[in-house]
């Protein structure tokens, strides 16, 4: 199976414009991205999608770059588009502000392909400010390892906990958080893109609950790896001293 990994990115950001050509510690945030993904078995090519050209003409300096639309709404077409353009079996859409994911979590998320239409990564929530908090995406998944749900709110509702304090309830269940990589196969993320946005998609702001909505089967890969993303200026200091450490 050919797997090729895409990366969007986009020059526009409200919280931190510019922010794939931010420097950390001597290397923009973007070719941090790709250099992590050139490190996973699986994919036979890293490619940047962007639409912006100051993106473009530094990405293709240490990968493929692909110009793309900048009216696509969402992530998944954006990639839907490079995976048009490219012969492949398979892609994995790498969040373009993680400058330090995991090689073996791509590998994962690519090995669940042989199996599943779609695939995504989460890991256990051990941090009692995330379990509440909407901008940690929670989900829920069956006993085969597919995606039952996810969502803003803290799921499940654990009612035998429910005066428990956070702290207890974190020990009482695993709560998995999501992390924002995708697997799909070629032809499931052209026919995804094609459904209009679905109610719960809509509700959540979402983009997956419109596979699961659609009847696409979801695996969830359970990894121990939490993310380290680049939202706002201050991160950069915060990665590159952990970039430090690690040295």
């Amino acid at each position: 199976m050919k797997i090729i990994g895409v990366i969007p990115a986009r020059f526009a950001s409200t919280r931190f414009p510019g922010k794939p050509l931010a420097v950390i510690a001597g290397k923009s945030l973007i070719q941090r991205v790709v250099e992590q993904c050139q490190k996973a078995k699986s994919l036979s090519e890293i490619v940047v999608a962007t639409d912006d050209e100051r993106i473009f003409n530094a990405a293709k300096n240490f990968c493929r770059a692909e110009m793309t639309s900048p009216n696509h709404p969402s992530g998944s077409d954006r990639i839907a588009e490079i995976a048009g353009k490219i012969s492949c079996d398979a892609v994995v859409n790498i969040q373009g502000d993680e400058p330090l994911i995991e090689p073996s979590v791509i590998d994962a998320v690519a090995n669940a392909l042989a199996n599943y239409e779609m695939s995504t990564a989460a890991t256990q929530i051990k941090n009692v400010s995330e379990l509440e908090n909407p901008n940690v995406v929670k989900v829920v998944v069956n006993t085969a390892g597919r995606a039952l749900y996810f969502s803003r709110r803290t799921i499940p509702f654990f009612r035998d906990a429910i005066n428990s304090s956070p702290e207890k309830q974190l020990t009482a269940f695993p709560f998995l958080k999501h992390l924002g990589i995708y697997g799909y196969r070629r032809e499931t993320l052209l026919r995804l893109v094609k459904f209009s946005v679905s109610p719960l998609e809509s509700a959540e702001k979402l983009e997956q609950l419109r596979a699961l909505e659609n009847g696409i089967q979801i695996a969830v890969v359970k990894v121990n790896y939490d993310s380290v993303g680049v939202d706002a200026p201050e991160d950069v200091a915060r990665v590159e001293k952990f970039l430090s450490e690690r040295k």
